[in-house]
């Protein structure tokens, strides 16, 4: 009597092959471990490169986005920008929110952060640009009790296609668990054309097509009139500071296939 034959197949080699990843190719890791070479700091209100208050640094092999040499935050959003543009690519980081957040912060940025897509260069935002035009892969803690996802989208100065039809709304809400407290938590994206793919622990959380600018808003007004095309399909990278401490400890990047 014949039997049936039972495969083990690793959780790895499971999520490579759902997402058309070979195990052999080949990882960058944006994030050295050492020092934040590649990266450079855009801060509110600050020139291109100036580090205010050494915000972003590194220490003990993690980056650091850190406030303790501010008195309140004055609504000093910062970004810092990796220095290559990107498109059909896998993007993978791991964080966590530590401490308390920074007097002054909104309410809404409480373990808030988020690692912008598609991006505008750092060289084209304005001095006092709160935020680059950019598609917002956000990135949420709990608060203790009550469910909050992560993995969300944030659309500053753009919008995208969910389901075909065209959304509008500022944010849209993944379909993640809560992390609680201060642990660490794996969080990618999956950029293949024009479709884009949240994760969030090997999860897939929420899928999207079609990023393209807002040409509503100003920002990205002026991206169009010097000549960008309205359609997304690649740009920069940035990690944010928005008020509350947070860490990454692996920033890395796989180039997918055209």
């Amino acid at each position: 009597m014949g039997g049936t034959r039972v495969v083990a197949v690793s959780l790895t080699a499971f999520l490579l092959m759902a997402t058309g990843i070979s195990a052999g190719e080949e990882w960058i890791q944006l994030f050295n471990g050492k020092d934040l070479e590649g990266w450079t700091a855009k801060i509110k209100g600050y020139d291109l490169g100036d580090n205010y208050g050494n915000t972003f640094r590194v220490e003990d092999g993690v980056m650091k986005v850190c406030y303790d040499d501010y008195d309140t935050f004055e609504n000093r959003f910062g970004h810092l920008f990796y220095k290559d543009t990107f498109s059909n690519y896998r993007l993978r980081v791991e964080y966590r929110f530590v401490g308390e957040q920074l007097q002054g912060g909104p309410g809404w940025a409480f373990r808030n952060s988020g690692i912008m897509i598609h991006g505008q260069s750092a060289e084209s935002m304005g001095k006092d640009q709160d935020f680059p035009v950019s598609i917002e892969v956000q990135l949420l803690g709990g608060n203790g009790s009550d469910a909050r996802t992560t993995g969300n989208l944030c659309t500053p100065g753009t919008h995208v296609v969910v389901d075909g039809k065209l959304k509008r709304p500022h944010v849209i809400n993944s379909n993640s668990e809560t992390y609680h407290g201060d642990q660490w938590v794996s969080a990618a994206v999956e950029v293949r054309g024009n479709t884009v793919t949240h994760f969030v622990e090997g999860k897939a959380v929420l899928t999207y097509t079609d990023p393209q600018l807002d040409d509503r808003d100003k920002d990205a007004k002026k991206l169009i009139e010097a000549g960008q095309e309205k359609m997304l399909t690649g740009g920069t990278i940035s990690l944010q500071s928005e008020s509350h401490p947070v860490e990454f400890r692996k920033v890395e990047l796989l180039k997918l296939k055209d």
